[in-house]
């Protein structure tokens, strides 16, 4: 069965997943180290992992294969995730590449260095309706995709 995995500690799209995982049917994972509250529905598993760094990520990275998705803002689980041939999205619509990982890994590095510093403080901007848009959009996009290519199940 087609599968998405959430890398759910910090993901503000949960609700827009298990809208469009109902609509195709397929299961949807929720990975975190806290208890996280998900729909009464077979499709739907919260996995509470134990606490450290990395697990969360592991879980996913361990899993995770060619026509899956996951759904994380960790740019190392991302490089993961599409090094297992699955899609990867992060929660303001972007999907990393191949051709991307790289730069956002790069990215990543220089703005822990500057946090480190003092130069930059902050996180990303908060999630608009645009944003949430964008990513329904591209999430359906991207599961239509793998429809097409390896069948609905």
């Amino acid at each position: 069965m087609r599968t998405i995995y959430v890398d759910a500690d910090a993901c503000s799209v949960k609700d827009e997943v298990y809208k469009v995982a109902k609509r195709f049917q397929w299961r949807v994972f929720v990975v975190a180290n806290q208890f996280i509250q998900t729909p009464n529905t077979p499709l739907i598993s919260a996995v509470r992992v134990g606490k450290g760094a990395d697990v969360a990520d592991d879980w996913i990275a361990e899993r995770a294969g060619e026509g899956d998705v996951i759904i994380t803002s960790d740019i190392p689980l991302a490089a993961r995730g599409l090094e297992k041939q699955a899609r990867v999205l992060g929660p303001k619509g972007r999907e990393f590449s191949e051709a991307s990982i790289g730069d956002a890994l790069a990215s990543r590095g220089l703005a822990e260095h500057l946090r480190e510093i003092g130069v930059m403080t902050g996180g990303p901007a908060p999630m608009s309706k645009k944003d949430r848009s964008r990513f329904l959009g591209k999430l359906d996009e991207v599961m239509n995709a793998i429809v097409r290519k390896h069948g609905p199940r």
